[in-house]
């Protein structure tokens, strides 16, 4: 049995993408360069669109992080499908880089950016979802964010 489509998946699991955000800056939110797809970085925001601000091991849970990660994974794809079309065209995630806003003693970086990995597994199955990742700490991020994602797919020929 096959996996089934990510577009399908993303309806089996009741997930509904935001839409893509806007550019913070001069840049594009998603750039095909050949056979990749490259993102900027995504910030997490709500169901209502608010941007999930703080920081883990200050204002922030690893499990609050986690959430905050999976929001970013989805304007992440949003972005995605906005630049190919269908998430059906990915082929395999080449690498997810997170950027974690975290007090100088936390320590649990990759376990909030698995809020992000463990969705993009569950959309597009462990052979295409899951591929290499950083998890990065870092003193700010753009608008106070939490989390902040960006991504490299390999398309579909």
């Amino acid at each position: 049995m096959s996996f089934p489509s990510p577009e399908q998946r993303i309806l089996d699991l009741g997930l509904t993408l935001p839409e893509p955000p806007s550019a913070l800056g001069v840049y594009a939110p998603a750039l095909v360069a050949g056979s990749l797809v490259y993102t900027a970085g995504h910030l997490p925001a709500d169901a209502a669109g608010n941007t999930i601000t703080g920081r883990l091991g200050e204002t922030l849970t690893t499990g609050q992080g986690a959430k905050a990660a999976r929001w970013a994974c989805l304007s992440l794809l949003a972005s995605v499908r906005a630049a190919v079309g269908t998430l059906d065209r990915i082929a395999h995630l080449v690498k997810l880089t997170g950027f974690v806003s975290a007090a100088p003693d936390f320590k649990d970086h990759s376990a909030v950016v698995n809020g992000a990995s463990e969705l993009l597994r569950d959309i597009f199955g462990g052979e295409v979802g899951v591929g290499t990742r950083s998890a990065v700490g870092v003193a700010s991020l753009p608008k106070g964010a939490a989390v902040e994602l960006e991504g490299v797919f390999a398309l579909r020929e």
